[in-house]
């Protein structure tokens, strides 16, 4: 792909685009000066990428027949053994399709990125893979990641494995619900707004979104660097403590990896909740849209806690309330920024960047009208305030969210960790083929007023199963100190064995 030296016409649009008013003379010298550059940029076309190197064969795969695919939960099928031995050995894995796998499809939920193969695997892949896991192939989410739903994947719903008709949650949907269906053993999800959590919650399933950094993010497609997480989601506590001993710690690619503490979370496990110190924020239960049997359910599991002897106490974080909107500001302009003006990848950071996903990414501005309702009014916001406003509220936002980390940390200055409902609801009804704008838009973004301020703060918190109403799954969020993952495995392991979503005692 060579750079050619800009026409006299090209570089008077440009002028006029940056506001310049030059002479034909002017335009004339300024393109003499840019020859030594363009120069630049083709010596530089003729280096290489610097991407890391597969290691570890796979098949060429298949898209799963309908038959095979219940849930309409998997996008491809590809098996990738990893290494003989390891602590993952035997166990099997879905991966969220916003995850590089080298030589699987990748769609990211989106038909403007259908057709698109990566050549190389992210760091998380290669450490599932050395650590003997078995890959099953790609997850289907929602359409770049943009929707709390399942109902936004160009290819149709994914179904909740505990009542048909009703959402899996999102992003991470397809992950969570090949997790609850038993399908696999494990997989990866991805969080910027509650997309590891949220499904979770509506499947049943463990969603663990670690500290900011902790796990790299190496390889994956990015919607905004200060939110963007990736974790596990797991049948079990004990199983999410296992997957993340394997993910997290620095690759030295990604540059979110500041001051990074790991911990061996497995030893976290089997010691009991006497002694732990919980703060029930009363903030997480007052969401307008609170349903009496979520919060119900969630108090239950507090009260569990007390019976095993920790001390529980109703605490009040009146920023709970306002953290929804700061993070609003950064997912509308920055992910706009990033995720689409951006490619995906933006600039400005010194993490390893994908130069084909970014040219497959491109192809969006020609077919915009394919994006998803929720994407759009994020985006049409997002433009609208960078338009008017120039990104002055995305930084106010980013200014203030040390006054909600301070908030929530002077909390857990005084408690181990802090307890609410993952979500205020329980899952919904997908949207019908004749559902309005309005309809679809709710229905992916009603949930998130508990996750998102995590996202944020860079918080780790895990939503774990505290029961069922009618039928269907309710999750309970546990969240802790940076880099305290340890202490949120203790609380969420001794309260699973307690409880009758024990392995064993599973309805």
């Amino acid at each position: 792909m060579s750079v050619k030296q800009p026409t006299h016409e090209e570089m008077a649009d440009i002028a006029e685009q940056l506001g310049m008013h030059l002479s034909p003379t002017q335009i004339e010298e300024y393109l003499a000066l840019m020859v030594p550059t363009v120069g630049a940029y083709n010596l530089l076309d003729q280096m290489g990428d610097e991407l890391p190197r597969v290691k570890y064969p796979r098949t060429p795969g298949y898209m799963p027949s309908a038959e095979e695919n219940r849930y309409k939960a998997w996008y491809y099928k590809s098996e990738i053994r990893g290494a003989k031995s390891g602590k993952l050995k035997g166990k099997t894995f879905a991966i969220k399709d916003n995850v590089c796998v080298a030589g699987v499809p990748m769609m990211n939920g989106s038909s403007t990125l259908q057709g698109y193969v990566p050549e190389i695997d992210a760091t998380i892949i290669e450490r599932i893979l050395d650590a003997g896991g078995v890959i099953m192939g790609k997850a289907h989410c929602e359409l770049f990641c943009f929707s709390g739903g399942s109902h936004t994947n160009s290819m149709g719903a994914v179904i909740n494995p505990h009542k048909p008709g009703y959402s899996a949650g999102g992003s991470s949907s397809g992950s969570a619900a090949l997790v609850a269906a038993g399908e696999v053993d494990m997989a990866l999800g991805s969080d910027q707004g509650g997309s590891i959590r949220m499904p979770s919650s509506y499947c049943g399933t463990v969603g663990m979104k670690a500290t900011h950094g902790l796990v790299p993010y190496t390889g994956i497609m990015p919607i905004e660097a200060t939110v963007d997480h990736i974790g596990p989601i797991t049948a079990t506590v004990a199983d999410s403590a296992l997957l993340l001993e394997v993910l997290a710690g620095a690759d030295g690619l990604d540059p979110r990896q500041i001051g990074i503490k790991t911990a061996k979370y497995t030893e976290a496990l089997g010691h009991k909740a006497k002694g732990l110190k919980i703060g029930v924020v009363k903030e997480g239960f007052m969401l307008p849209n609170a349903e009496s049997d979520v919060n119900d359910l969630v108090l239950k599991g507090a009260a569990l806690f007390k019976k095993l002897g920790a001390k529980v106490d109703e605490i009040s974080i009146p920023m709970h309330t306002l953290a929804p909107a700061v993070w609003s500001a950064i997912a509308h302009e920055g992910a706009t920024m990033q995720m689409m003006h951006g490619n995906g990848f933006g600039f400005n950071w010194k993490g390893l960047y994908l130069p084909s996903l970014m040219k497959a990414h491109d192809g969006w501005r020609e077919r915009a009208d394919e994006l998803s309702e929720t994407l759009k009014v994020t985006m049409l916001m997002g433009q609208y305030m960078l338009n008017k406003h120039r990104g002055l509220h995305y930084a106010k936002a980013q200014n203030l969210v040390r006054r909600v980390i301070a908030a929530y940390d002077a909390a857990l200055a005084n408690y181990d960790v802090l307890l609410m409902p993952t979500l205020p609801l329980k899952a919904t009804r997908l949207p019908g083929p004749d559902a309005s704008i309005s309809d679809i838009v709710a229905r992916g973004f009603e949930m998130l007023g508990n996750t998102c301020p995590f996202d944020a703060t860079g918080h780790p918190a895990i939503s774990i199963n505290c029961g069922f109403s009618d039928g269907l799954p309710v999750g309970m969020m546990l969240i802790g100190k940076h880099w305290d993952e340890s202490t949120i495995y203790r609380a969420a392991h001794a309260f699973e064995q307690a409880s009758d979503r024990a392995p064993g005692k599973r309805k």
